[in-house]
């Protein structure tokens, strides 16, 4: 793997987001700085799920690595490569984050 230029490039932006969402999380006290262990299930729990839904889409042939120069090429198992773990934490941090801030948001209506 390329280990400059843009072969990190979309890793680099998916840690950014992640970053970027954990300070608002911390600053607004959103999710993981409310309430930790209901966050952490809220997140993991969707996390699982996706992650055997692409191994089941892998396994019948749906599913696959595609090429291109912003990848790493490190894979965490067949077909699925570094960039989809935290692509999926990102998911589901951004989902809790908004729905969170959203229900929050009616309550004080």
């Amino acid at each position: 793997p390329e280990l400059v230029g843009s072969a990190y490039l979309y890793l680099s932006g998916l840690l950014f987001s992640l970053v970027g969402l954990g300070l608002l999380d911390w600053r607004f006290k959103i999710a993981f700085f409310r309430n930790f262990k209901a966050a952490l299930f809220s997140i993991l729990i969707p996390f699982v799920f996706f992650l055997l839904w692409d191994g089941a889409g892998i396994a019948l042939g749906i599913f696959f690595r595609g090429e291109t120069e912003h990848l790493t090429g490190l894979l965490v198992a067949p077909e699925i490569p570094l960039e989809e773990i935290f692509f999926l934490l990102l998911l589901n941090y951004t989902s809790l984050t908004v729905f969170s801030v959203i229900s929050r948001m009616h309550g004080k209506r």
